[in-house]
C-alpha cells in the first residue's frame, strides 16, 4: 500500500485526487494528513516511500503560485498529474434543513466558489475554516445545530452528514489541476518512459530584447507545444523572472534535441518532471 500526503484530512479534494491517480494504476493508499502544503514536501522528504500530492492551478481561482516555488525549492520530482471537477455540497446534520442554517463553514475559496448561492441564505454568517473536509469533521464530531459546511459530496457522506443542496458552485466549469511528487531516486516507479509525453520546467532568461520569444521560438520549431507559462518575480532581484512552463510533445527525441538547444538561451534552468499528460 502506498502512502500519500495530502494537505488537509479524509475527505479533503486532494484526497479524492490522489484516489483517483492510484485507482487509475491499481495501487490501493493511505492518506498523510498535513496541515499545509509545506507540510507535504517536508513528509515526502523526510521519508522516500512517501508520495506527495498537490494542488498547482484552478480553473476558476487560477494558479497557487506559492506551491510552484515549493516545488522548485524542494527537488522533487514531478511524476504525473491528475485532474477533478470540483462540485461542492452544503451539508448539516441530520434533520437540519437550510431553513434552520445559521452559520456556513469552508475553505475561503470553496465560500468564492459559492457566492451567489450563498448570497441567497439570507441572514446567515459565513466562516472561513482551513479545509472544506475538516468544516465537515468539525460539525459533525462537534453536534453543531445550525451549522452547515461546504465540502464534496464524499466529505459528507464520510462523517455522517446530511446533504441539504448539490451542485452549489457559481460556475460550472470548475477543475482542479493536481501534481503527484516523489524523492528524485523514486520517480523511475511510478513513470514510465514509454509513455512520457509532458513536462514541467523552470527557467530564468536574460534581461535582453526578444529572450522569452527565441526560447519559444524553439519549442514550437521542434514540435513542442506549450500548455502553460506562469511569472513569478525572483525575490531580491528586481524585474527578474522566473519562468514556470509545461510542455507537450508526441516525439521524445525531438522535445530533448529542443531543450538542449533551449537550454544555452536560459539561466537556472531545471525540468521539474517528464510524466504522462492527464486525460
Amino acid at each position: 500500500m502506498k502512502t500519500v500526503a495530502i494537505q488537509g484530512i479524509a475527505g479533503s479534494y486532494h484526497e479524492m485526487a490522489a484516489r483517483k491517480f492510484f485507482l487509475s494504476k491499481g495501487e490501493e493508499i493511505e492518506i498523510m494528513p498535513c496541515d499545509n502544503f509545506r507540510g507535504v514536501i517536508a513528509e515526502v522528504k523526510r521519508d522516500p516511500k512517501v508520495t506527495g500530492i498537490m494542488a498547482i492551478e484552478n480553473t476558476i481561482a487560477g494558479s497557487l503560485l506559492q506551491n510552484h516555488e515549493l516545488i522548485r525549492e524542494s527537488d522533487l520530482v514531478v511524476v504525473g498529474e491528475e485532474k477533478i471537477h470540483i462540485t461542492h455540497s452544503i451539508a448539516a446534520l441530520p434533520d437540519e434543513t437550510l431553513e434552520t442554517v445559521t452559520e456556513v463553514n469552508s475553505h475561503p475559496i470553496a465560500l468564492m466558489q459559492c457566492g451567489e448561492y450563498i448570497d441567497n441564505l439570507h441572514g446567515v454568517k459565513v466562516v472561513e475554516s482551513d479545509d472544506t473536509a475538516s468544516s465537515a469533521r468539525r460539525i459533525a464530531e462537534n453536534r453543531l445545530k445550525g451549522h452547515a459546511a461546504i465540502c464534496s459530496r464524499y466529505a459528507a457522506e464520510l462523517y455522517g452528514l446530511q446533504i441539504l443542496d448539490e451542485g452549489i458552485e457559481t460556475n460550472k466549469r470548475n477543475f482542479t489541476r493536481f501534481l503527484v511528487l516523489v524523492n528524485r531516486w523514486m520517480a523511475n516507479e511510478i513513470v514510465d518512459e514509454r509513455e512520457i509525453n509532458k513536462s514541467s520546467l523552470v527557467f530564468n532568461l536574460p534581461h535582453t530584447e526578444g529572450s522569452l520569444s527565441k526560447v519559444l521560438t524553439i519549442f514550437h520549431f521542434y514540435d513542442i507545444n506549450l500548455t502553460k507559462i506562469q511569472s513569478l518575480p525572483i525575490i531580491g532581484r528586481e524585474w527578474e523572472y522566473l519562468f514556470y512552463v509545461d510542455l507537450t510533445f508526441s516525439n521524445i527525441l525531438k522535445y530533448k534535441q529542443g531543450l538542449d538547444a533551449a537550454r544555452p538561451l536560459t539561466k537556472d534552468f531545471k525540468i521539474l518532471g517528464e510524466y504522462k499528460e492527464w486525460k
